[in-house]
């Protein structure tokens, strides 16, 4: 194989749990340039990602199938010449891209519709893998064959210079590495940890002279706010201010993350960061952070996970029976307060 393609999954965290194909496919194949297929909010973080030759902007967004224009964009890629291609998402139009391109070997898992579009279709042995990035990895390897007992772990990149180019950019101050906290969770509200639970958690670290950011997207901003507002605007509020790109580069210099399920949880770990990692209506069992350096809280109550976007049953005890004191012990338990 001289050069595979990747049609890579929507969504961030799903794109760092990606990673570890790529490198099982490197070292498979050694010397094979290995593009990526992305949708342009998560292509950054595949530019971050040294086993990828090139992110290649997926033009077509969720839901939009434009039959006509997916033909002509996967026309355009048969220049590419690749041997094979391996479909990460289960959707239909996922697999109509390398089918339109003509590429030998389409690769993954049986889903809605693709006998054809895919020639190399896989039965998903749920059981056998439990985690996403398993069943990501397993599509690289082949029929019969077990996947290494240990996966490698997600590894973005940030240089100096990127790091100093976003704190110069944002005026911040860098003497003392920051606490980061990531409230946001893009899929709905039952995965985030409530804005007052933050804010108490904030007054107790910045009482003890801690610094603390708070990184999100621009949706995440009025959230951010309501926990600054309880700490008397004693936090630095980035929600909305960094690229992608830049959140990388920022969470590369927390000296701890605390953070719902989210994508901006599993860039954290691909960077290498202690983290606390906050989950109610999610299951660390199906994607947990990809780091020995991550603590992950849970109460496990009989009514999680329910992978909902709001509580089902209208308590959301998952999260609001996490208290504030038990996210601090972990946070101490970690020693990340006494990192520099």
């Amino acid at each position: 194989m001289r050069r595979l393609l990747v049609v890579g999954p929507s969504w961030v965290g799903d794109t760092v749990l990606a990673q570890p194909l790529l490198t099982l496919l490197q070292k498979r194949h050694p010397g094979a340039d290995i593009d990526f297929l992305a949708p342009p909010w998560t292509a950054p973080l595949v530019e971050r990602m040294p086993e990828a030759a090139s992110a290649i902007v997926n033009p077509f967004g969720h839901g939009v199938l434009a039959l006509s224009e997916r033909r002509q964009f996967g026309q355009s890629l048969r220049s590419n010449a690749y041997d094979a291609c391996l479909v990460l998402p289960n959707s239909f139009k996922s697999a109509l891209i390398p089918w339109f391109a003509g590429i030998p070997l389409r690769t993954g898992y049986r889903g809605e519709l693709r006998y054809g579009l895919l020639n190399d279709l896989r039965r998903l042995d749920t059981a056998a893998l439990p985690q996403m990035v398993q069943r990501f990895a397993a599509l690289g390897i082949g029929h019969g064959e077990t996947l290494p007992a240990m996966l490698p772990s997600p590894k973005l990149t940030s240089t100096p210079a990127q790091q100093n180019a976003v704190t110069t950019r944002l005026n911040l101050d860098t003497r003392v590495s920051p606490l980061i906290f990531c409230p946001g969770a893009e899929y709905g509200p039952a995965k985030r940890w409530p804005e007052e639970h933050f804010a108490t958690l904030a007054r107790h670290l910045l009482d003890a002279g801690q610094q603390i950011w708070i990184l999100g997207s621009p949706k995440d901003a009025a959230i951010a706010e309501t926990i600054n507002a309880g700490t008397a605007g004693r936090c630095v509020n980035l929600c909305g201010k960094t690229s992608l790109a830049e959140a990388v580069d920022l969470l590369t210099m927390a000296r701890g993350v605390v953070t719902n399920d989210s994508g901006l949880m599993h860039v954290a770990a691909a960077v290498d960061r202690p983290l606390i990692a906050l989950y109610g209506s999610s299951s660390p069992a199906f994607t947990p952070p990809i780091s020995r350096q991550a603590c992950v809280l849970s109460l496990n109550l009989d009514c999680s996970p329910c992978f909902k976007r709001d509580c089902p049953l209208e308590h959301f005890r998952c999260m609001k029976e996490l208290t504030p004191a038990q996210v601090l012990a972990a946070i101490r338990e970690t020693g990340m307060l006494h990192r520099s």
